[in-house]
């Protein structure tokens, strides 16, 4: 069974980029483009990795990171954080509770070599 990555971005590009380069490599993904939507996902669907962007409407992915990592059910979930800005990103990602970061625009074979620390 193909393992699932919840992708949430509100960026078609980098949105489309992501699943392509993800089903090809064999992932079920499943997307949401803000975190109302993701929440709602995560109420029917539990994945195995988030890759998760932090300029989001309606709520900011470090907020829904935190979110995400205080529910019991959902906080084994590995987090990928997406941003544009590496600046104090290190320090932002431990705060918020996220697993690891990537810069976009990413490299696909840097976004694969992340995920599969974690999920393989």
């Amino acid at each position: 069974m193909a393992k699932k990555i919840l992708v949430i971005d509100d960026e078609p590009d980098i949105l489309k980029l992501a699943i392509i380069r993800l089903e090809a490599s064999g992932y079920e993904v499943l997307m949401a483009e803000d975190s109302e939507e993701a929440l709602e996902k995560l109420k029917t669907t539990v994945p195995d990795l988030i890759l998760l962007d932090l300029l989001l409407p309606k709520m900011q992915g470090d907020v829904l990171c935190k979110k995400i990592k205080s529910d019991p059910e959902l906080k084994h979930i590995p987090i990928i954080i997406f941003t544009a800005s590496a600046i104090r990103v290190p320090a932002k990602v431990g705060e918020m509770g996220a697993d690891d970061y990537i810069v976009k625009p990413f490299e696909p074979d840097n976004l694969l070599f992340k995920i599969k620390k974690f999920i393989g």
